[in-house]
């Protein structure tokens, strides 16, 4: 007979069997969750992902970060095309400084609340996304901008973010620099300080689309990164040779365009409408918006000695406001670093090494002790130089009250290769021929731009590769027995002819090292650029008046190159190097003139004989800001 304890035991048994045969997830069942939160609940950080209306009823993606236990807390905002979500989860991990970039620790660490927000119509935002949208008015008939944005921002998380103190700083580079001053523009109430690192703001002057005039063709990598979709793209896909050879046998830029289908975008036909500087370039000039309003908000401008792509902006905007700024709220920034270098390890670029992580001692030492005054609750003033720089040769941080008005010496070419201070009496000039189908290339081939390797270090590459090219003129200063210390921004006063109806002029002002050097044997002989730039020469007259060059005229082409602090060292010798072309980074220019080079065939590209004007009246010089 079965006991009644054996019957219960097998009733209970069925039951569990049948109640996990109810729990088991069917076969079919979806696997991807309606929602899963990779924040547990040991994280140190809470992170919020939220959708911010702005005026016209369009919503903009937000991610919200702070520690744990966070009150009474200032907001930092960045607003980027450059997906705020992965900038809020760089690494799968609970603790806040790993899913933050490495910049943000010292402020979150600190009380800050970090806030990413994407731009109108990139990644999560909704909207119409226009590659740096300009103010409303004469190119913009919508009723919102960057600075209306900012500004319903701004509102929406002063109103919504229960643990801050209802005071915001805005920061951001490159294209976040360029968001970062549009929020000054009309600013809200509660923005109290913002920090522009490496902001676009003229993008044909002198940021990422044109240089004076010539076009960066690495500019289309960029459209397709940001453009192909809403979400994240790459490069064109041209293939992975050596570009050199690849935009040498494409042609023109507009041939590329055509070959690789991108007039698809929009921006690419804009680029190639305007070649010139007229209404539409001044229309989008930041610094020129910015000059034709009250300064308001206290600003820091920041930006690499070597940015590779926005160079101009931070000193063009830091010249325009400058006057409106007469209680000291102003500062600018130069640091040993590339484009957005201030973000990273700031302890060496390229072949050269600081004095520790330069880019960690500004973030901690002057950027947060700065925003701290204006957003923290009873933070302490902070003492601020206007002007802080670091002498890349004398490898320190220096300082000063200002910085673009030393008066500039003249260092000049000479006849025979030589640079010196005095002008020579009898003029000569200085002959090379420039062939576009040979042109000089930016670095040494084979060349890779994409290559983060070589695309981020590039101004502080080795100068041997062009030296002692036949279509490249060297000058040089004997050994210094004495330090030349420059601050500020180099200007070149160039005095040349070409035997075509166009020409671009390229300078570089070098620091040429010791060939025997056993403290750092790699730097030995190294010819370090320590400002170089190009010129459009039919643009002569003026960026919104081009014009055909005369064959065999002497012209006066003057301009500036990038702001630096750097000693040359007694020892070092200065180099100045001069070409015509700068390739593939710049496309080339034919040498004859044609109303548009975009669209330049394949007759137009001719050599020409170049000549460089020394001594006399035609006394050709770079003018340095030296100080002592």
């Amino acid at each position: 007979m079965i006991s009644r304890r054996f019957l219960a035991a097998a009733a209970l048994a069925a039951l569990a069997t049948t109640a996990f045969a109810q729990t088991m997830t069917a076969p079919m069942t979806p696997d991807i969750p309606a929602a899963f939160d990779a924040t547990r609940p040991e994280a140190d950080y809470i992170r919020r992902e939220v959708m911010i209306p702005m005026r016209d009823g369009k919503k903009m993606f937000a991610v919200i970060v702070m520690r744990k236990g966070t009150q009474d807390a200032p907001i930092l905002l960045t607003r980027t095309p450059y997906n705020a979500g992965k900038a809020t989860s760089r690494n799968p991990s609970q603790k806040i400084e790993e899913i933050l970039p490495v910049s943000d620790a010292e402020f979150v660490n600190d009380g800050y609340i970090r806030v990413y927000e994407d731009v109108r119509g990139r990644n999560r935002s909704e909207g119409d996304y226009v590659m740096v949208r300009p103010l409303r008015g004469p190119l913009n008939d919508t009723p919102v901008d960057h600075a209306t944005d900012a500004y319903d921002t701004i509102d929406w998380l002063v109103k919504n973010v229960p643990e801050s103190n209802g005071r915001v700083a805005v920061t951001g580079s490159s294209y976040g620099g360029f968001t970062t001053l549009m929020a000054t523009v009309d600013p809200h109430p509660a923005l109290k300080a913002v920090v522009p690192m490496s902001p676009m703001a003229d993008g044909w002057i002198g940021d990422d689309w044109f240089h004076n005039g010539a076009f960066r063709q690495a500019s289309y990598d960029y459209l397709t990164g940001q453009m192909a979709s809403k979400d994240d793209g790459g490069p064109v896909s041209s293939g992975t040779g050596d570009q050199y050879a690849l935009w040498l046998k494409a042609g023109s830029a507009g041939d590329y365009v055509k070959a690789y289908g991108l007039d698809a975008f929009p921006v690419a036909r804009k680029l190639q409408e305007h070649p010139a500087y007229d209404d539409y370039w001044k229309g989008q000039a930041v610094d020129k918006a910015l000059a034709a309003r009250p300064f308001t908000v206290p600003m820091m401008l920041v930006v690499g000695q070597w940015d590779q792509e926005d160079s101009y902006g931070a000193p063009a905007v830091y010249r325009a406001l400058k006057p409106k700024d007469p209680d000291g709220r102003l500062h600018l920034v130069i640091g040993p670093w590339r484009h957005s270098g201030v973000n990273y390890d700031g302890t060496t670029l390229g072949p050269l090494r600081f004095t520790g992580d330069t880019a960690l001692q500004f973030r901690r030492d002057v950027m947060k002790p700065f925003l701290d005054q204006y957003v923290k609750t009873n933070a302490p003033r902070a003492v601020t130089p206007p002007v802080l720089t670091y002498d890349s040769g004398a490898k320190r941080w220096q300082p000063t009250a200002a910085i673009f008005d030393t008066k500039l010496t003249p260092l000049y070419l000479q006849t025979g290769a030589s640079l010196g201070w005095d002008k020579a009496a009898k003029g000569g000039h200085d002959d090379y021929v420039s062939d576009p189908a040979k042109p000089v290339p930016f670095v040494a081939r084979p060349v890779h731009w994409d290559q983060a390797d070589v695309w981020k270090p590039w101004l502080v590459s080795d100068q041997r590769h062009a030296d002692g090219r036949p279509d490249v003129l060297t000058y040089v200063t004997p050994p210094l027995t004495k330090a030349v210390h420059i601050l500020g921004q180099p200007m070149v006063d160039l005095h040349a002819a070409t035997s075509g109806t166009d020409s671009d002029w390229v300078v570089k002002l070098i620091d040429v090292y010791p060939e025997e050097l056993t403290s750092d044997p790699k730097l030995a002989g190294y010819q370090l650029g320590i400002g170089m730039e190009i010129f459009r020469g039919r643009y002569v007259d003026g960026f919104d008046k081009p014009r055909p060059l005369k064959p065999g005229k002497v012209e006066n082409y003057r301009f500036l190159l990038p702001a630096v602090n750097h000693s040359f060292m007694p020892g070092h010798r200065i180099m100045v190097q001069i070409q015509s072309s700068w390739f593939p980074l710049y496309d080339r220019n034919p040498q004859s003139y044609v109303k548009n080079i975009f669209f330049a065939k394949p007759g137009d590209y001719r050599k020409a004989t170049q000549s460089i004007f020394t001594g006399g009246a035609a006394a050709s010089a770079v003018l340095l800001p030296i100080v002592d």
